[in-house]
């Protein structure tokens, strides 16, 4: 059984992820860490196997540092935060850290798809769609789409009520265009990847590693 703690646990992806712990047969939600319950992280590691962390940018790198060092692994789903301090804050801890920009399934597999598209067509523009109350732009998922893509790729941020976390990849070629797009109806879309963090962050190899792909394709390079 992996003992669980969420971090931002009233907000809706904590909650989400909370309900998710509790309904899966291989997990025991054991603490929920958020201001509006009046409990901190340090509050709910102690009897934590993993942390998952969703939170905000400038708490998601101190609750990672904290827990990993009293042995307690870690899955960030919060983005926006300092790369370089995620590294220097975990360095030498005895527990392992998981991040990803986006825990849904298709959101992967759109970021793979897209990697491969930029070999081949001329040039492309990511626009990302999200709930009003996102803080970051771009979002991680863009970022990272964009990282993962060959060229310069301008990124378009939209933040409306009524979305949720949607994504368009526009190529452009000569009298053609190729979109790849991602769409998400409800936060549950993130659950099966956010459950496949939590059960091989204690196996991974490294630490930080970062992106579901490298739980998906762990042989890709």
């Amino acid at each position: 059984m992996i003992r669980v703690a969420v971090a931002g646990a009233a907000g809706r992806m904590g909650a989400t992820t909370c309900e998710a712990v509790e309904a899966a047969e291989d997990m025991e939600l054991v603490g929920r860490a958020d201001p509006t319950l009046g409990t901190t992280v340090a509050d709910v590691i102690e009897d934590a196997d993993v942390l998952v962390d969703f939170t905000l940018p400038d708490q998601a790198v101190g609750n990672a540092t904290l827990a990993v060092h009293a042995g307690v692994h870690v899955v960030i789903g919060t983005s926006g935060w300092s790369d370089t301090a995620l590294r220097e804050g975990v360095s030498g801890a005895p527990g392992n850290v998981f991040v990803a920009a986006n825990f849904a399934i298709g959101a992967v597999l759109m970021m793979r798809f897209a990697a491969e598209a930029s070999k081949i067509m001329d040039s492309a523009e990511i626009i990302e769609y999200h709930h009003a109350g996102k803080i970051d732009k771009p979002s991680g998922t863009a970022a990272r789409t964009a990282e993962v893509m060959q060229g310069d790729v301008p990124i378009h941020s939209v933040r409306l009520p009524g979305l949720v976390a949607d994504q368009d990849v526009i190529f452009g070629g000569e009298a053609q265009t190729l979109t790849i797009r991602h769409v998400t109806t409800d936060r549950t879309s993130f659950m099966p990847g956010v459950l496949l963090a939590i059960r091989k962050v204690a196996e991974l190899p490294e630490s930080p590693v970062i992106g579901l792909d490298k739980l998906l394709w762990p042989s890709s390079p």
